[in-house]
């Protein structure tokens, strides 16, 4: 997958001539870093870490990240991995959870237009599990299952003190989040949970969230069933198309939400 992945950004370097001319030292730099230090680090590796999952965790970080030529790159070579389609959709719906239809709608339009190229029908078979009669229950229980909370819309026996938090959010939003955000998006098919969490924490270290997001995220996926190792390897994958300073914000949010001590394969103290 990743040896496709080269020679498409060699021919999307060499076919922009400016790039060829200008920077051919930054294309060997980038080239010999993306593709082969890090697909070869035994730490940047997990048994879980397929190449589509690999696929899926490098596009949803590109989308957070506004990285639309690369995204353009990269679709073609994810598809070819084993990722279906559908699942590319549903990163992108779930992403306008996170990002915002400002960030997400440019990259949705390309999507479809880069899927019909490849003869693919349109729209895919519809993934929602949910209505408008059931999309609060459900919602609510996929909001535990992942956050371990229940739902707090100010009505009900968990407002007790909470009236007096200065920082609690408007009743309003609270229902958006189990109803919208948990019950439209997070209960949808297509994606597993452990997957979607795995989107979740590329979404928001490819945007540069805030460490006690991050960190809330992480604890999602540990929840959900996915390792603390499996967690370093996907933001260790990114860390070429997100750079240094985000990617270790993640990777100590994920050290310090494991605390367990336990040594994984190709982790050194520095």
């Amino acid at each position: 997958m990743l040896s496709q992945l080269h020679r498409r950004m060699n021919r999307f370097w060499h076919d922009d001539r400016t790039l060829e001319q200008s920077d051919p030292e930054f294309i060997e730099l980038f080239s010999r870093f993306a593709y082969r230090e890090v697909i070869d680090e035994p730490g940047a590796n997990d048994p879980e870490l397929d190449d589509a999952l690999r696929s899926m965790a490098i596009l949803a970080t590109l989308v957070a990240c506004q990285g639309r030529d690369e995204y353009e790159v990269m679709l073609p070579v994810a598809l070819r991995s084993g990722l279906t389609a559908v699942k590319v959709k549903e990163m992108l719906y779930q992403a306008n959870a996170y990002l915002g239809l400002g960030r997400v709608l440019p990259f949705l339009k390309l999507t479809n237009t880069m899927l019909y190229e490849l003869n693919l029908a349109l729209p895919l078979p519809g993934q929602s599990t949910t209505d408008e009669s059931t999309r609060r229950r459900q919602g609510a229980r996929k909001r535990a299952e992942i956050l371990g909370e229940e739902a707090d819309h100010g009505d009900g026996p968990g407002d007790r003190a909470a009236n007096d938090d200065p920082t609690r959010l408007p009743k309003h939003i609270q229902k958006w989040i189990t109803d919208d955000f948990f019950g439209d998006y997070h209960t949808r098919s297509g994606l597993d949970t452990r997957e979607r969490e795995i989107i979740a924490l590329c979404l928001l270290s490819g945007q540069g969230s805030d460490a006690p997001t991050l960190s809330r995220a992480v604890k999602a996926n540990i929840r959900v069933g996915n390792s603390r190792h499996l967690l370093i390897a996907v933001i260790s994958q990114c860390v070429p198309y997100i750079g240094y300073p985000r990617s270790v914000e993640t990777l100590r949010c994920i050290m310090r939400e494991t605390p367990d001590g336990s040594r994984c394969a190709g982790d050194e103290d520095r």
